[in-house]
C-alpha cells in the first residue's frame, strides 16, 4: 500500500494563507487550496485506517478552513491550519483523537476536551475513591516518554461536593483530561509521519481503556451499557 505523506507544499500554502488572510487572496489561490486539501484528506484517511488496526474508530471529521467569526473579535476569514478528529466507536469506547497540522505548531492530542456534566462527575468520583490506577498510567514509561504529563484546564478550587484537601485534588479539579505531542515541520513532511502519529495514538490506549471502563460503569462497577 502506498504511503501517503504530507508534502512541503501543504505547509508552504498555510504559511502564505497566514500572511494573506483575506478573501481576495484565497479566491485567487483556491485551486491550489483544493489540491492541498485533498492531499490532507487522503492523509487523514490513511491515519484512520492505521487507527483501526489497534482501536475501534468509526469515523473521522476533517475541519473546514473557514473560521466562524460571528462571536470572535478576530475577523480573519480563514484558519491557517488543517485538522481532523477521529471518533471512537461508542458506547463502549470513550475519548477521541485529534491531529492539527500548522507550520511551526503541529501536534496530536487525545482525551476528553469537554466532558458532559455526568461524565465529569463520574470521573471525579472515581478519583475520589481510588486514584492509583490513573497514577500508574501517568507514571508508566510509555506515557511519560510520549506525552510527559496530563493536560487540561483546572478549576481554581475543588468542585462542589469535593474536599479541597483530598490527595487526588489535582485530578479532581480538572475540567479536561488531555494529552498532547508536538511535531516539528521536518517531522511533518517525513515519510514516516503518519506512523509516528499512530504510535502516539497507540500510547493513549491503556489510558482510554481505563477511562472507558470508568465511564461505562457505575460506582459499584455495574455496567451501564444496555446489551
Amino acid at each position: 500500500m502506498e504511503i501517503i505523506r504530507i508534502p512541503p507544499t501543504v505547509l508552504d500554502f498555510l504559511k502564505e494563507l497566514k500572511a494573506n488572510n483575506n478573501r481576495d487572496w484565497f479566491e485567487e489561490h483556491k485551486p491550489e487550496f483544493k489540491e492541498e486539501q485533498q492531499t490532507m484528506k487522503s492523509f487523514f484517511e490513511q491515519l484512520f485506517r492505521k487507527l483501526n488496526t489497534h482501536d475501534e474508530v468509526d469515523s473521522f471529521k476533517m475541519f473546514r478552513i473557514y473560521r466562524d467569526v460571528r462571536f470572535s473579535k478576530n475577523k480573519t476569514p480563514y484558519k491557517y491550519h488543517l485538522a481532523a478528529s477521529f471518533h471512537r466507536l461508542k458506547p463502549r469506547n470513550r475519548g477521541g483523537y485529534y491531529l492539527h497540522v500548522e507550520p511551526g505548531n503541529t501536534f496530536m492530542a487525545a482525551g476528553f476536551w469537554n466532558p458532559e456534566k455526568d461524565d465529569l462527575f463520574r470521573i471525579r468520583k472515581e478519583f475520589e475513591f481510588d486514584d492509583q490506577p490513573m497514577r500508574e498510567i501517568l507514571r508508566s514509561e510509555a506515557f511519560t516518554e510520549t506525552f510527559k504529563e496530563l493536560k487540561g484546564e483546572d478549576l481554581k478550587t475543588a468542585p462542589k461536593g469535593f474536599d479541597k484537601n483530598h490527595p487526588a485534588i489535582d485530578l479532581i479539579r480538572k475540567k479536561q483530561y488531555i494529552v498532547t505531542r508536538n511535531f516539528t515541520d521536518k517531522q511533518v513532511v517525513a515519510p514516516d509521519f503518519s506512523e509516528e502519529v499512530n504510535k502516539s495514538f497507540k500510547a493513549v490506549r491503556p489510558w482510554f481503556d481505563y477511562m472507558s471502563e470508568v465511564l461505562t460503569t457505575d460506582l459499584n462497577g455495574v455496567s451501564l451499557i444496555r446489551e
